[in-house]
């Protein structure tokens, strides 16, 4: 529902008007002078400010240059009772919807405000949807080949284009906000917002509030009507992450929005009518923690209409190679580096390590050997310390001479930089030698 604010100081025309636009289904709120408009404006939510010309303690149209410097999202309409091209032109230069005539534009007034309030809601989306082109979201941004990773990617572009909610189970750090991203991508809900939120982030009255917005005055240092994460994704997808988190009394106010689309503000009297799709996940087993008394039969049954289980990483090791060079390459450029190589030995590292923090583990390991980099090659004495005291071999098929010679020399021309003639000066070999074994054992460095 859309809110206007009414400043106009003549008590008959604004109680008129506050009447008529809420009988045209607006929720409008009012104000006297520039003062209190000021003030409500600067600490409540509107979409459209309907603005007096002359009132007793300044201009609107200086009103709607404040207003549009401020909040240049925020329409105004600018009203007087004794019109003037010059006021008119200055009210559109200062950024005013229209400039209307009291009696002689009365029957333009409620046109004019929707027009107003339908630039508002187009500039407020087009402002989400650059928001979104500068993130990378889709089915494409999900790496591997493996079964198991294909089978949560099919499964996932299957309920995509439903209004189904979906239940994304698995380890922590294996993608689920990406699946979540990539299935509301493809949804019909595409263009709206997506709005994500980690209920173990916040404690529990926060996330309430987070969650369902509340009213001025509802709690201390409540001084202003706040919108809640469900009221700013109407039309679009809500992705609830760590649901096992949401305490009893949240669950059951959760539920009430997945049977029925309402809910009550904090400090509220009144429900709240939301369309929003839920895509929740958790790392924990929920089934065992409603046989715990944790988490509610009912909303499981509600949330779990549709799941899909993401694999760990230890179980799609297959796939490390392509997810270690993605994000080697991403690091790169972030530092300004070129033609980065994953050197064959720190590759069977990262394929040895046991992945307790899975894809985020990898990209936090990938990052810090890039930092540490010299040369243009990943080597395994880049890797973390952990890494060193794993019984797992580096070596990508024994400790035989020839492994460690080819490792040490991948050590050595990524501690020079790819400079083959310091390399050999450091191996203690000659630059021929050096030429050959390179050609050897297939190692192409950059000079």
């Amino acid at each position: 529902m859309a809110k206007i604010l009414i400043i106009e100081d003549e008590k008959d025309i604004r109680n008129l008007l506050a009447k008529t636009l809420e009988l045209e289904g607006y929720q409008v709120k009012t104000a006297e002078k520039v003062a209190d408009g000021w003030k409500k404006i600067s600490t409540e939510e509107f979409n459209l400010v309907l603005s007096d010309v002359r009132l007793p303690d300044g201009s609107g149209v200086e009103l709607c240059r404040k207003i549009k410097l401020q909040f240049p999202h925020l329409e105004v309409i600018c009203m007087t009772a004794f019109g003037n091209i010059q006021d008119g032109v200055q009210a559109m230069k200062n950024g005013a919807f229209d400039y209307l005539v009291k009696g002689d534009d009365n029957e333009k007034l409620i046109p004019s405000i929707a027009k107003a309030l339908e630039k508002s809601e187009l500039v407020r989306r087009i402002s989400h949807l650059e928001q979104r082109l500068q993130q990378q979201v889709g089915f494409d941004t999900i790496l591997g080949d493996s079964e198991k990773i294909q089978q949560a990617i099919s499964l996932a572009k299957k309920v995509a284009g439903t209004e189904t909610t979906v239940l994304l189970t698995g380890e922590s750090g294996t993608g689920k906000e990406v699946f979540a991203n990539a299935i509301h991508d493809a949804s019909q809900r595409k263009n709206q917002p997506f709005i994500a939120i980690n209920c173990s982030a916040f404690g529990k009255d926060l996330l309430e509030s987070e969650l369902f917005g509340y009213k001025t005055g509802a709690f201390t240092g409540a001084t202003k009507d706040k919108k809640g994460i469900l009221e700013e994704a109407h039309k679009g997808t809500v992705f609830l992450d760590e649901i096992g988190e949401l305490a009893g009394d949240l669950q059951a106010k959760l539920l009430r929005v997945l049977e029925t689309g309402r809910f009550i503000k904090v400090g509220d009297t009144k429900e709240t009518q939301v369309d929003i799709r839920i895509v929740a996940a958790t790392n924990r087993t929920l089934e065992e923690e409603v046989a715990h008394g944790n988490f509610r039969e009912d909303l499981f049954y509600r949330l779990a209409v549709f799941q899909i289980t993401l694999p760990s990483l230890d179980s799609r090791k297959a796939d490390i190679p392509i997810l270690a060079n993605y994000f080697a390459k991403t690091f790169a450029q972030k530092e300004g580096l070129r033609d980065i190589q994953l050197s064959e030995s720190y590759t069977e590292a990262l394929k040895a390590h046991r992945w307790k923090g899975n894809i985020r583990e990898l990209r936090n390991v990938i990052e810090r050997s890039v930092i540490l980099l010299e040369g243009n090659t990943l080597t395994v004495d880049l890797l973390p310390v952990q890494f060193l005291n794993e019984k797992s071999s580096f070596y990508p098929t024994s400790w035989s001479l020839k492994e460690v010679e080819k490792t040490h020399i991948e050590k050595a021309l990524a501690h020079t930089g790819g400079n083959k003639t310091k390399t050999s000066d450091l191996l203690g070999i000659g630059l021929t030698t050096l030429y050959r074994k390179l050609e050897e054992y297939h190692i192409s460095p950059e000079n």
